[in-house]
């Protein structure tokens, strides 16, 4: 799950990330787990992990039920998101993110590219283009959600083009790995034409925007293995903990509330996922600061 060797402007997103937002002095902190940024011997997840992604579809009916709760949540300000499909999956499959964040107040956009089948021809210039028409349109910054491959896409093009982007939130992303410790990659080369094995683009992938950057990240995640989608420790990157199948995750109440309280975040003030409070008895944190999401009702 890679984009191709046509990289652009990758040593102007390092220069922004010397950078980054001012951190939380309240924010707990831990140590790793392990170090999974020197996982090359990570395997993808287990088989019994792939057949617990059937629990989809009731994930959905999690999100219809919790809908009530979901509505208390802060309004946004109306600034403009673009949501990016998963591998193989189409601007359908974030049909119930995009309404949730129309009725939170944003201006949410789909790929309108069809079904994400990798980055061939045209797709990444097309998302290059409509990153730039959406904040020329609204005269801002807009923020950029990317689930499974997609949120390979939202990353990169945050390095290619800060100016533009607020902040990235991915679901289910595998930046922080080698691409064989899914069990995609052998689809993604079907159908994207491309091998996973470039060394040089797997590290470039795998440092952060120099915007805030939000990981969230499932430990059953039957798809994905949860290492590969865990930030390095920077001042504006976190990592949030989801109970979600990977099929799922976009459309998991979890993960939507999580979402949404990131996206409420001013940019100039931004802050790490707040555990303080009620919340603590609906969160923990564990390793680089994976926190353990529910829904606080």
């Amino acid at each position: 799950m890679t984009l191709p060797r046509r990289r652009r402007r990758a040593p102007l997103a390092e220069r922004h990330l010397a950078q980054p937002p001012a951190p939380s002095s309240s924010e707990p902190t831990a140590e790793p787990d392990i170090d999974v940024h020197h996982a090359g011997e990570l395997r993808p997840p287990h088989p019994l992990l792939m057949l617990m992604e059937a629990r989809a579809p009731w994930e959905y009916a999690a999100l219809l039920a919790a809908s009530p709760w979901l509505a208390r949540l802060p309004v946004g300000d109306g600034h403009p998101v673009i949501v990016y499909p998963g591998l193989g999956a189409s601007d359908f499959s974030t049909a119930a993110l995009r309404n949730f964040l129309r009725d939170r107040g944003y201006t949410a956009y789909a790929w309108k590219q069809g079904f994400n089948f990798g980055p061939r021809g045209g797709v990444l210039e097309g998302c290059r283009a409509q990153l730039a028409h959406v904040a020329a349109r609204h005269r801002e910054r807009v923020s950029l959600v990317g689930w499974s491959l997609g949120g390979i896409y939202a990353r990169e093009l945050a390095k290619e083009q800060p100016e533009h982007t607020r902040c990235v939130i991915t679901l289910g992303t595998p930046f922080a790995g080698h691409p064989r410790a899914t069990n995609a990659w052998r689809f993604y080369e079907m159908v994207s034409g491309q091998s996973v094995h470039d060394h040089a683009l797997v590290e470039q992938i795998k440092v952060p925007p120099s915007c805030p950057t939000t990981s969230l990240y499932s430990k059953s995640d039957g798809v994905v293995a949860w290492q590969c989608s865990i930030n390095p420790e920077h001042p504006h990157t976190e990592n949030i903990e989801v109970h979600a199948s990977h099929i799922g995750m976009g459309m998991n109440p979890l993960a939507l509330y999580a979402i949404a309280d990131r996206l409420v975040q001013d940019p100039a003030h931004w802050k790490r996922f707040d555990l303080r409070g009620a919340r603590r008895w609906f969160y923990k944190v564990t390793g680089h600061a994976p926190i353990l999401a529910a829904l606080s009702i």
